[in-house]
């Protein structure tokens, strides 16, 4: 398949099921480290890969095992993006290093989907998912974020910091967008698609946790490692839900 069949494909089945969207940052000492964000859709292809197969034809039968960057996208694209605005393009710049893996394979009913990135400062990563949704503006009327339906577009401001001895995840939700949301007749469905979907904050960090102002937090062993699951409702209606402050021991 070429990147962007396989990923308008992935869109398909990322609006069609429930799924677990983990969100992972990992901070190293002098607070360099990666980003991602994992999609698992395998529920639907245990429940219908034969005919997801069939009706997609010959080549989604097969299994797939890809490894590309939004980098190479783009220059697949370029014709369209030259068509955006310089803002857009701007915002797509921001994009271009995240490498994306896809794994999907009908028989052993497995469909996972996974972006990633470096960065030299957690601080780089303000507004990056919304950044992602960005890219639906590739195709007229169609697409989405990588995951699908908007994906990224949770009408927020979200940004994150770390300084060593606090880290904070911060949504700050814009009004006037919500306000023109709760006027869009798509956002029912949009809900009712991921009713049953989940969001998960997967945090590791190079300093021993001493407390987290989410009580819902678990933590690893060595308390270097935080998880936090939410429905994904929350995550696109109530982002502020997601918000909370890390203090790390001396």
């Amino acid at each position: 398949m070429k990147l962007y069949k396989l990923l308008s494909f992935s869109f398909l089945l990322a609006t069609l099921t429930s799924c677990t969207f983990t969100e992972n940052i990992n901070i190293n000492d002098n607070g360099t480290g990666n980003f991602s964000v994992d999609m698992d859709g395998s529920s639907l292809m245990a429940m219908a890969g034969d005919q997801i197969g069939n009706q997609m034809g010959t080549a989604a039968k097969k299994d797939i095992d890809s490894t590309f960057t939004f980098k190479q996208l783009f220059e697949d694209k370029k014709d369209s993006i030259a068509k955006l605005s310089p803002e857009s393009q701007k915002e797509l710049k921001k994009i271009e290093n995240f490498v994306v893996h896809t794994k999907m394979s009908a028989e052993k009913k497995e469909f996972v989907m996974n972006l990633a990135t470096d960065f030299k400062n957690v601080n780089e990563l303000q507004d990056v998912l919304q950044t992602l949704s960005t890219f639906q503006k590739l195709e007229k009327g169609g697409g989405a974020s990588p995951f699908g339906n908007n994906f990224g577009d949770n009408n927020s401001k979200l940004s994150y910091t770390y300084n060593g001895k606090k880290f904070t995840r911060t949504a700050v939700i814009d009004q006037q967008k919500l306000a023109q949301k709760a006027k869009d007749s798509s956002a029912d469905m949009s809900k009712m698609i991921f009713a049953s979907s989940t969001y998960v904050l997967k945090y590791h960090f190079p300093k021993k946790i001493k407390k987290v102002s989410n009580p819902n937090a678990l933590f690893s062993e060595d308390r270097k490692t935080i998880t936090i699951q939410y429905p994904f409702t929350d995550y696109m209606e109530n982002p502020d839900k997601l918000n909370f402050e890390v203090e790390f021991e001396k």
